[in-house]
């Protein structure tokens, strides 16, 4: 199933609920990225905030949720057994809303 931008929201609403509730920083999220032909970049501003864009159009939504999770990782520069902790608790908050969807 291909990404769409409701979607996209979405997710970005239950990765930031999920962030917070382990103490992460939440990233700003947008799409297109302006580089043509990336599927993700992130871009980090001299006041330490960080967005990442993501490319919806053309791919499959786990790819997508994919890439959101690595922003957040990126984001807040997680590293080894941080990163896996983050990761499982952000899969977790997207699994719940796929479940919900079907």
């Amino acid at each position: 199933m291909e990404a769409t931008s409701l979607r996209f929201a979405a997710a970005v609403r239950d990765l930031g609920r999920a962030a917070r509730r382990t103490g992460l920083a939440v990233p700003a999220f947008r799409s297109p990225p302006r580089l043509p032909d990336t599927e993700r970049t992130v871009r980090r501003r001299a006041d330490g905030s960080v967005t990442i864009a993501i490319r919806l159009r053309g791919r499959p939504w786990p790819a997508v949720q994919a890439d959101m999770i690595e922003g957040v990782i990126v984001a807040n520069e997680l590293r080894g057994r941080a990163a896996e902790r983050a990761r499982d608790a952000l899969w977790a908050a997207v699994e719940g809303e796929r479940s919900e969807a079907a």
